[in-house]
């Protein structure tokens, strides 16, 4: 159930600022991680990889701290997952809580390029503990100019690493013969993405909504909600290269009842979770409706909700940005039209919705 966010208590830290970097297999990672460290900002980070053997920054390496920890030269811890990511995590927290670490003021997890990285947004918003301690800022994919096209083709990791990022950042584009089909078809797959080189600044690829101070302009580009406006006129089907992989955005002018709210969300979990690849919204709450609540899930969990001060711009409209797998986007629109109470569903649909509102119509 969504509940309104707890008061704040003095004597709990701020949440860490935490960036998940993935992409598949030789896209660019390490080159574009050894930029940011790189970046004096970025000083105070923990970097998070698999195995130290896995990355390229041995160059950068100074002084080993202990087994699974080693600080780096550009200022920055390097610590290597060797079993479960929410158990590092917590260990990186003890330390800097009792001292034995230089406390970091950023955390950034680099993943595997065979990685599916929705259970790892998973474990970020689901531990009740880490998501006190952590904040989930930004998901940013690496894609390959030169073989981003076939990679799609054949891995389904990419397809979703690419689908649930907050940024996408395409490499390599200097020796690419030409891009504008990859950018089109990682436009189709994830509409709220925007698609930057590889040179932008760290900080822009880095932060996140979470800390804003009611930045509208930062909150809109998380959203990505204003891309999911621009549908082709002639009809056609711009995912038909990733017919699994859609994107879809729910809007409300007027305040949702709380009640109702809940219960979209909740059956949309427990009837389709493992196909919400990824969730985030802004959402205004009838019962409070100046204090929008931001809206953070991947697959059936949803992160603690955050009330923003305010509203971050003039627009009032509450937005839903859902990135689906192998979901009909026309059901989930259906089904929040229907929780508030503006259904437009046919016969055949609505006798269906009514005999199982866990089915999906014609699915």
């Amino acid at each position: 159930m969504v509940q309104p966010p707890p008061p704040p208590d003095s004597r709990r830290p701020e949440p860490i600022p935490l960036t998940v970097l993935t992409g598949f297999l030789g896209a660019g990672k390490t080159t574009l991680l050894n930029r940011w460290l790189g970046d004096p900002a970025l000083s105070d980070t923990v970097v998070i990889v698999n195995e130290f053997g896995e990355i390229g920054l041995d160059h950068l390496l100074i002084e080993r701290v202990d087994e699974d920890m080693v600080l780096l030269g550009a200022g920055c811890l390097c610590c290597t997952v060797r079993g479960d990511l929410i158990a590092t995590l917590e260990d990186l927290l003890r330390q800097r809580d009792n001292g034995r670490i230089t406390p970091f003021r950023r955390v950034v997890i680099e993943t595997t390029g065979l990685a599916d990285p929705a259970p790892i947004l998973h474990a970020l918003i689901y531990h009740p503990y880490l998501v006190m301690r952590y904040r989930l800022q930004s998901v940013v994919t690496v894609v390959d100019a030169v073989h981003g096209a076939a990679t799609l083709d054949a891995h389904l990791e990419a397809l979703r690493q690419a689908a649930v990022a907050d940024r996408l950042v395409l490499t390599k584009e200097d020796v690419a013969r030409e891009t504008v089909a990859l950018r089109a078809r990682l436009a189709a797959l994830n509409p709220v993405a925007p698609i930057l080189p590889a040179d932008t600044p760290a900080e822009q690829l880095l932060g996140g909504l979470f800390g804003l101070d009611g930045k509208g302009e930062d909150v809109r580009a998380w959203l990505g909600a204003d891309a999911m406006a621009d549908e082709p006129e002639d009809g056609r089907d711009v995912n038909r290269h990733d017919a699994s992989i859609q994107a879809i955005c729910l809007t409300s002018e007027a305040p949702v009842p709380r009640p109702a709210f809940e219960m979209f969300l909740d059956l949309l979990r427990s009837g389709h979770g493992p196909k919400i690849l990824r969730l985030k919204g802004l959402v205004a709450l009838a019962d409070d409706p100046e204090r929008p609540l931001v809206i953070h899930g991947v697959q059936h969990v949803v992160h603690a909700p955050v009330a923003l001060p305010s509203w971050p711009d003039p627009d009032r409209t509450s937005r839903l940005v859902l990135i689906l797998n192998d979901l009909d986007p026309a059901f989930v629109q259906r089904l929040w039209d229907a929780f508030l109470g503006r259904p437009r569903i046919d016969a055949p649909d609505a006798a269906a919705l009514t005999d199982n509102p866990l089915a999906i119509p014609g699915g």
